[in-house]
């Protein structure tokens, strides 16, 4: 304690009264993020306002070897921003600014507290689009974003938030600043350095500025809902569509189970709730005949009824008919506020051979799960409910489910996490997932950024 408290006090002569923060009350809600039954005590916080205070502070407790933990909104779902070995929460909440928009180099630059879905909205009055849009848009913050490499819906078209960071401005563990890229598209100078930091979870630098690649936004756009009878039927639709050329804005899937827990949740008009599946599809081009002649497409390889499908193209349509998809979440929180969240990744085409198997297990052990996720890009999303089970028994159960998911995933050709990152509630499977060659060396990447294991310590490497 010696060490930290002579930290605190150096950091509160460096920087404004305001900005440390000891508070208990206070810092009990930087000791936890989204992620399911995680708490970690900090020692103190400070609410970084410039490039300049991440600078003192990482010069500060680098010297005193003090973690430093950034956070961005703790909006994560895998401990990334928890404190789990205490130290320093380094807030990145109030470097919220959009700082530029570039109309002509058609970029944003922006800080990294400035919350995705607001830069989107900015971006569009302008006409353009950050494409990016993880399920927690209006909540989490693009550093964060960045940081994990979050995904999102439009992955299968547009790509994930790596495909949109042109450069970053950084402080490294020992307090220097450095620039990787900016407002241009070609960088071949050494190493891609943004590449190295780009879903290092907070491990190797505390990110300050971000330069984002902006595309023209799409003037049209319309949402379809589909239902099946089976998970398998809809995964057939997914590869008619791709394999017909006909790239979806976005293309998401529910099983059964999370169609029935939304429904039960909201208590409202889902539609089709007693279908097997629900596959969402997102068209959008440059005109409506461009939009109209993608549907007749999509229509043409589904070979259904214009009765047993919905055509969203208003805003009150569309919320509609995405009620269901963008409530899970939500549901499963109401009913079990304690369960264990996957994001698993395997080639499309075996989505439902990896469900079935699943769904095939948990059943046999008398477990509640919910499946849903990204068609297009194979991720899947696998919740398991604690529910009324004892905790004793959860804790137990837990590394076991992680384990025989993530074998299954891998067997199939895929890996363990597709956009949450592996914070530290996965780091103990990571072997799983890489080799011992590639884990050693991203060990020494975090070694040669980090030499002292201040920044983030005790996430991602067991």
């Amino acid at each position: 304690m010696e060490t930290i408290d002579k930290a605190i006090k150096d950091l509160t002569a460096h920087l404004e009264p305001h900005q440390v923060i000891s508070d208990i009350e206070i810092l009990d809600s930087y000791g936890r993020d989204e992620t399911s039954d995680l708490f970690a005590m900090p020692h103190a916080l400070v609410r970084a306002e410039s490039t300049a205070d991440v600078s003192t502070v990482l010069t500060i407790c680098s010297k005193h070897k003090v973690p430093v933990i950034p956070r961005g909104a703790g909006s994560g779902v895998t401990g990334g921003a928890v404190p789990v070995m205490g130290g320093v929460v380094l807030s990145m909440e109030k470097m919220n600014r959009i700082l530029e928009i570039d109309t002509d180099n058609m970029t944003a630059t922006v800080e990294p507290g400035a919350i995705t879905g607001e830069i989107q909205n900015a971006v569009k009055a302008h006409g353009l689009m950050y494409p990016p849009d993880p399920a927690s848009l209006d909540i989490c913050s693009i550093g964060g974003n960045v940081a994990e490499i979050a995904g999102g819906p439009s992955a299968v078209k547009y790509g994930t938030t790596k495909d949109y960071v042109l450069g970053l401005e950084c402080v490294l563990p020992d307090g220097g600043v450095i620039s990787t890229g900016g407002k241009y598209v070609k960088n071949a100078t050494g190493y891609n350095l943004t590449g190295i930091i780009l879903g290092s979870e907070g491990t190797l630098a505390v990110i300050t500025k971000i330069f984002l690649r902006l595309i023209p936004a799409p003037l049209y756009s319309a949402d379809v809902l589909i239902p099946f009878d089976s998970m398998d039927a809809a995964m057939k639709a997914v590869t008619g569509i791709l394999s017909n050329r006909i790239i979806p804005a976005t293309m998401e899937f529910m099983e059964e189970d999370a169609i029935k827990l939304v429904s039960r949740f909201h208590s409202s008009n889902i539609p089709f709730p007693d279908a097997r599946a629900h596959l969402l599809v997102q068209l959008d081009g440059g005109s409506p005949e461009a939009v109209d002649e993608q549907m007749h497409r999509v229509a043409s390889v589904l070979d259904r009824d214009d009765d047993t499908i919905i055509v969203a193209q208003s805003g009150p349509q569309r919320e509609r008919i995405w009620k269901a998809r963008r409530g899970i979440r939500e549901a499963i929180h109401a009913e079990s506020p304690v369960f264990l969240a996957e994001d698993c990744v395997v080639p499309r085409s075996l989505i439902p051979r990896f469900l079935v198997s699943l769904k095939e297990y948990f059943t046999a052990r008398g477990l509640t799960s919910v499946i849903f996720g990204h068609a297009g890009d194979g991720n899947v999303h696998i919740d398991i409910l604690k529910g009324s089970m004892q905790k004793k028994d959860w804790d137990l159960l837990v590394p076991v489910l992680k384990r025989e998911i993530y074998s299954r995933a891998i067997t199939l050709g895929g890996t363990i996490t597709g956009e949450h990152g592996i914070g530290c509630i996965r780091k103990d499977y990571l072997a799983m997932a890489l080799s011992p060659d590639a884990i050693e060396l991203m060990k020494r990447i975090k070694r040669a950024f980090d030499p002292g294991d201040i920044l983030n310590p005790g996430k991602i490497f067991p």
